[in-house]
């Protein structure tokens, strides 16, 4: 069966092609900047045995449309195709970021689901419109296909009522739906999953820090999501590339009451314009990192700021599991930047978390250890693979 997952952003859209039950992809890309006249397709195809071969094309790409079905055109091309047909692509995994309270399971796509899709476009508008518009092109390209929703919300669904809920009138929750959501659960899942199965222990107390442009913890035992950091939005919880993560919602009263800020302006300075980049002018950890190397105060700051944010989510998540198994660090930050890991473990010896120096450096794709070897709780490092995540959740659901 030939799994086709897709996640289509505003301007982008990512790719994998999987020949299940081989949990290696055939081939892999990703449309950038659609809309412009210089947008680049990246399509890698991975031979068994052989280097794989990347191309990369700059042409202009109007839509998803367009950007598709130049994807169609290197999947079926002669030579370096994977298929001879679209016809030849079974099921269509598609990463959709918001299920509300509707979908806490993989489903299959139907016009009511899509219904359901677009009526939470209000709950993630920059995100469930892209993703309703890749089912709606794909379903076009690929009529023979089964469509397939995972949500990254869906994980999440397992939280108690005390976790999600918000100290609100509770008409707001039962006629609004305002309660906590959290995201990245695709992430969140497929980590703790591979976690478990390293540790060899299925009921493991895990908690899993998710570190990219946006950031997020979870709190999971026995594959069961407890606490999520993130909430009815993106906005909440860590310190984020451009977004502020948690604050006293009466600094929002101030900014608009006493500096007359609008709505819109509120939230493109919390979701845009704060984070790492208004701390120190840098939205990539890497950058700040350069800066913190050369020795600038405000770099330094805001490492430590970011650093012990995930510290007290650390502390936090240990008390709601009751004791910890292991601490797992993942997405393009938490894979590969040292420096933070060291100091959001540093002092947490009296939970049984550790950090390894010498470990903790090596650079690796693999999962690994760099907590001290025989530390009663394991830190871990463990590359994240939501395109996968998603392509077995396809396989499960259809058998």
């Amino acid at each position: 069966m030939n799994i086709f997952v897709v996640n289509s952003g505003s301007s982008s859209i990512k790719y994998q092609l999987f020949r299940w039950p081989a949990e290696q992809p055939v081939c892999a890309g990703l449309v950038e900047r659609l809309g412009l006249p210089d947008s680049v397709i990246t399509h890698t195809v991975f031979g068994a045995d052989a280097e794989p071969q990347r191309q990369q094309r700059t042409l202009a790409l109007p839509d998803h449309a367009a950007g598709l079905r130049e994807v169609v055109g290197l999947l079926t091309a002669a030579g370096t195709g994977v298929i001879q047909e679209p016809a030849d692509i079974g099921v269509i995994g598609h990463r959709v970021v918001h299920g509300g309270e509707k979908f806490a399971a993989t489903t299959l796509i139907d016009a009511a689901v899509k219904a359901e899709i677009k009526a939470l476009f209000a709950l993630a508008p920059l995100h469930n419109p892209a993703n309703y518009l890749g089912i709606e092109v794909c379903e076009e390209l690929f009529p023979a296909a089964r469509q397939v929703a995972v949500f990254d919300t869906a994980f999440h669904q397992t939280l108690p009522e005390y976790a999600f809920r918000y100290a609100l009138p509770a008409a707001l929750y039962h006629e609004q739906g305002i309660r906590v959501y959290g995201f990245h659960g695709t992430s969140h899942q497929y980590v703790a999953g591979q976690v478990a199965a390293y540790l060899h222990k299925p009921d493991a107390r895990l908690v899993t820090v998710h570190l990219g442009n946006g950031c997020s913890m979870a709190a999971v035992h026995a594959g069961r999501c407890l606490d999520t950091s993130m909430g009815f939005g993106p906005l909440s919880g860590l310190v984020m590339g451009t977004r502020s993560g948690d604050l006293d919602p009466s600094v929002i009263f101030y900014l608009t009451g006493q500096l007359g800020y609008s709505v819109d302006e509120v939230s493109a300075l919390l979701n845009k314009q704060s984070g790492m980049l208004g701390l120190t002018g840098h939205s990539d950890m890497r950058d700040v990192g350069a800066a913190v190397a050369a020795g600038d105060p405000e770099a330094t700051l805001a490492l430590a700021l970011y650093a012990y944010r995930i510290k007290k989510y650390l502390g936090a998540y240990a008390a709601v599991l009751g004791g910890l198994d292991a601490v797992v660090f993942t997405a393009g930050v938490g894979e590969n930047d040292a420096a933070v890991r060291r100091l959001a473990c540093a002092g947490l010896e009296f939970l049984g978390v550790q950090v390894d120096e010498a470990r903790n450096t090596v650079r690796s794709r693999e999962l690994r250890e760099i907590s001290p070897a025989g530390a009663a709780v394991k830190v871990l490092v463990v590359p994240t693979n939501e395109e996968l995540e998603i392509a077995r959740q396809c396989a499960t659901l259809l058998g």
